[in-house]
């Protein structure tokens, strides 16, 4: 009994010494000191964007998503509201902003503004900025300009979303309801412009004449 107990007690030593022992698999050596090189994922062969590649019939390795698919956090439903145009195969600029146009909204839309549009429109939306000073190819209008504020709430959201010009689409990084908040704010920002000193309620009359030259 004594060495059936003496042979499962050296049975199970084994067993923990096998577990303990390291285990090496063949493979790149670690990096410097000693250490696991986690960064063999990143340098490893791969293409870049936009460059050529030949495993591809027409060459280019960036690639279109299969017809008829569309990202799984887009917003569905009416067009106007996800699109800015009337009808689904587009159609007419919406010519109102289609979400609530409170003072929550506008105050939101102006931060959202001061964080993606403001670098190269300018705090002001007058096209003044120290972006706007160094981009002599083609700089980014006035927002606030008399044109730009003819333009329906939503021709100014498809700008957002397609992008125009040298301007990228902002559609992956700025959700529906953010970019509706922008685009009152940007109707605003023309407004305040416009506005007749006059037009005002007393009590920001009264205000404005105090803050303004």
């Amino acid at each position: 009994m004594k060495r059936g107990r003496l042979l499962s007690l050296s049975s199970v030593t084994a067993a923990l010494c096998l577990a303990c022992t390291p285990v090496t698999t063949e493979g790149p050596e670690p990096g410097e000191g000693d250490t696991l090189d986690l960064e063999r994922m990143i340098r490893q062969h791969r293409y870049a964007p936009y460059q050529p590649a030949e495993i591809f019939h027409d060459g280019a390795v960036m690639r279109r998503p299969p017809e008829g698919t569309v990202p799984n956090d887009r917003v569905t439903g009416d067009p106007g509201l996800t699109r800015g145009v009337t009808g689904a195969a587009g159609g007419a600029y919406v010519t109102r902003v289609p979400v609530p146009v409170t003072i929550e909204l506008l105050r939101y839309g102006q931060g959202r503004y001061e964080i993606f549009c403001a670098a190269c429109h300018g705090i002001a939306g007058d096209g003044e900025s120290e972006v706007a000073r160094n981009m002599t190819q083609r700089r980014p209008p006035s927002l606030v300009d008399p044109r730009v504020q003819a333009f329906p709430p939503g021709r100014v959201y498809q700008v957002i979303v397609e992008g125009y010009g040298l301007m990228r689409s902002y559609e992956a990084n700025i959700p529906l309801r953010e970019r509706w908040a922008i685009v009152a704010y940007v109707k605003a920002l023309g407004r305040s412009r416009a506005a007749a000193l006059d037009a005002l309620p007393p009590p920001l009359r009264e205000r404005a004449r105090k803050e303004l030259p």
